[in-house]
């Protein structure tokens, strides 16, 4: 059933009319028409002249209905089949990817086997031998520091402040700047940080008695500091879990394993992202040891460029396998246009 569309003075009375009310009307009508005057016509005439009328009466209203037929609305039924079946993807958001206990399992395996920078530069081993408030800090500095910076740059840094007694919020508040900054250099974005230290340091002594905030949103709050390195932080620094630390490694590896996506998107666009969806399935003892683990594989197998999938013992689960792997044909025309150059 569709509604006709008003569009000149001639159909204006139409326009409120259903098609079947509108034929509906018209029988009605001619059948009150009444008998021609000439008695010499016969009922098979009369009859036979109302059908022809009717006929024109159907011909005329198709024509009216036919240039207006994209503006007809389906049923409300009609049109939530449609949009419910117009999407390709699954709708399993949230449930745990197939596999992905052995996928774990074999990363721990490969893990065990070769040592990553994370585990003795990660940001949890700062300060590992200070007081538990210092110690702290240190991890929140530490965290600051580990935003585009690798491993191995940040311990170096941490390292250098510790050497120069630059490790606390009352010695970083009093420090030069200048010297803050040619310390922890070459972090990235090192002068931003440097600035963000000084500030960060004066919001501990002068809320926290030198400490560190212990929630989330205070952590955040703070500046330099996102979400990867709030968690963090909460997690080494206060043993509270509130959330997975999700850095660049933890949100490649998720996505090239197929682990986790973002509404109708095959992939996450960013970490943050990427920490939503893994907490949607992931047993939450697992949301700590999780990090480490995939920083590690990241930096070990599942490199950034060229990732190693031949010697990658789960890549049969993975759906990225190979393809991002530089292929020999591509290698030899590499070194080819270099030989040339």
């Amino acid at each position: 059933m569709f509604q006709i569309r008003a569009t000149s003075p001639s159909t204006s009375a139409l326009a409120s009319l259903t098609r079947t009310q509108l034929f509906t009307r018209t029988r009605t009508t001619m059948s009150k028409t009444p008998r021609f005057l000439n008695p010499g016509v016969s009922d098979a005439a009369v009859s036979n002249g109302r059908s022809k009328r009717l006929k024109t009466t159907e011909q005329r209203l198709e024509t009216v209905a036919k240039p207006h037929q994209m503006d007809i609305l389906p049923d409300i039924e009609e049109f939530a089949y449609r949009n419910e079946s117009s999407s390709s993807y699954s709708t399993d958001i949230g449930k745990p990817p197939a596999h992905w206990e052995k996928v774990l399992e074999g990363i721990r395996k490969m893990r065990s086997a070769e040592d990553a920078p994370v585990d003795s530069m990660g940001c949890e081993k700062a300060g590992s031998a200070l007081p538990p408030k210092e110690r702290r800090f240190a991890v929140l500095v530490s965290s600051l520091l580990s935003s585009q910076t690798k491993d191995q740059v940040t311990h170096g840094a941490v390292q250098r402040l510790l050497q120069n007694g630059l490790l606390s919020a009352d010695a970083i508040d009093k420090g030069d700047e200048a010297t803050i900054k040619s310390l922890i250099y070459p972090v990235g974005f090192y002068t931003r940080k440097a600035s963000n230290l000084k500030k960060i340091a004066n919001i501990c002594l002068v809320k926290y008695d030198g400490d560190i905030p212990s929630s989330l949103e205070e952590l955040l709050s703070l500046p330099g500091i996102g979400p990867k390195m709030a968690h963090l932080v909460m997690n080494v620094a206060w043993d509270n879990v509130q959330g997975i630390c999700v850095d660049t490694h933890v949100h490649r590896i998720c996505n090239r394993l197929g682990w986790v996506r973002a509404g109708k998107k095959q992939k996450t666009s960013n970490p943050e992202e990427t920490r939503e969806a893994l907490q949607l399935w992931l047993p939450k003892d697992e949301w700590v040891p999780i990090n480490p683990l995939l920083v590690g594989f990241g930096q070990t197998v599942c490199t950034p460029l060229r990732p190693r999938c031949g010697v990658c013992s789960v890549s049969e689960f993975c759906p990225s396998a190979y393809k991002e792997t530089s292929s020999p044909l591509s290698k030899t025309k590499k070194s080819g246009s270099s030989k040339k150059l």
